[in-house]
C-alpha cells in the first residue's frame, strides 16, 4: 500500500464510522430503528414506513419479490399485511438497503459506473439466492431473510465507495478513483467488518453474512447464509474462498 493509499484507507475507515455521512438521509431510519428496538406496537412501525411513500412501495416490491412464484394470493397483500408478515428485523434491513441505494444514486457522475456495477451485482445475487431457495425442498428458511441478507452481499464495497465520495467532496485536491478501487480490492474484509460494526446492524444479519462469506461455519442446515454462500461462490464473490 502506498503512503497515499494508506492515508485514504485510514480516512475512509473513519468516515465509515459516521452513520450519517455514509447513509445520508436519516429521517425515517432513526425513528424506525427506535420503534423496533422498543419492540412496540407494529402500528407505529407501519405509520413510520407509510410516511415515505417511496419506501412503502419498496417494501411491497421486496416482499413480493421474495414470495414463491406460485404464491399469487400472497402477492396481492396490503402494506400493512406485508409489514406484519415481514417482521420488524426484515423491515429495518429492507429500509436500510433502500436508503443505502438512495445514497448511491446521489453520488456524483464520476462514481456512476462503479455504483451501477455494485448495485446490479447486488440485485442479481438477491434474485438468484431467492430463486435457489424456492427450488429447494425440505428447508425451513424465510425467503425474506435470504433476500435481505443478499442485499448486503457487497456491503463493504458500497459503503467504502460512499465514504470515499464524501472524502473527495471535502478534499481540496481531487483523489483519483483508482485509489479507492485498489483499496476495495485489497481490503474488502476489513472495510466490510468495519461497516457492520459502525452502522450497528442486527447481530443475526452480521452472523449470517459471516456464514455466507465463509468466514464462519454453521451446523444449522436452515441457515440463510448457506443459501447465499452457494451463489457467492459461483460468482467468485466470497471474502474467504472455499
Amino acid at each position: 500500500m502506498t503512503d497515499l493509499e494508506h492515508q485514504v484507507f485510514t480516512q475512509v475507515r473513519a468516515i465509515i464510522g459516521n452513520e450519517e455521512q455514509v447513509i445520508g438521509r436519516r429521517g425515517i431510519l432513526i425513528p424506525l430503528k427506535k420503534a423496533i428496538i422498543a419492540d412496540g406496537d407494529i402500528r407505529n412501525v407501519i405509520d413510520i414506513v407509510s410516511s415515505d411513500p417511496a419506501l412503502a412501495a419498496h417494501m411491497l416490491y421486496r416482499s413480493n419479490a421474495a414470495a414463491a412464484p406460485c404464491a399469487d394470493a400472497i402477492k396481492n397483500r396490503s402494506l400493512k399485511d406485508a409489514l406484519v408478515r415481514l417482521g420488524q428485523i426484515n423491515i429495518y434491513r429492507y429500509a436500510f438497503s433502500f436508503y443505502l441505494k438512495e445514497r448511491l444514486d446521489e453520488l456524483p457522475q464520476l462514481y456512476k459506473k462503479l455504483v451501477t456495477g455494485y448495485w446490479t451485482l447486488t440485485e442479481s445475487i438477491a434474485v438468484e439466492s431467492v430463486d435457489s431457495l424456492h427450488q429447494m425442498e425440505g428447508v425451513n428458511i424465510d425467503p425474506d431473510e435470504v433476500q435481505t441478507l443478499a442485499l448486503f452481499s457487497v456491503f463493504g464495497e458500497i459503503v467504502a465507495l460512499t465514504a470515499f465520495a464524501y472524502l473527495n467532496a471535502e478534499s481540496e485536491q481531487s483523489l483519483p478513483l483508482s485509489i479507492i478501487k485498489s483499496i476495495i480490492d485489497n481490503h474488502k474484509q476489513t472495510l466490510t467488518l468495519d461497516a457492520f460494526e459502525a452502522l450497528d446492524l442486527d447481530e443475526e444479519l452480521r452472523q449470517e453474512f459471516m456464514i455466507a462469506h465463509n468466514l464462519r461455519q454453521t451446523r444449522n442446515t436452515d441457515s440463510p447464509g448457506l443459501i447465499l454462500r452457494r451463489v457467492l461462490a459461483m460468482r467468485n464473490q466470497l471474502l474467504k474462498p472455499l
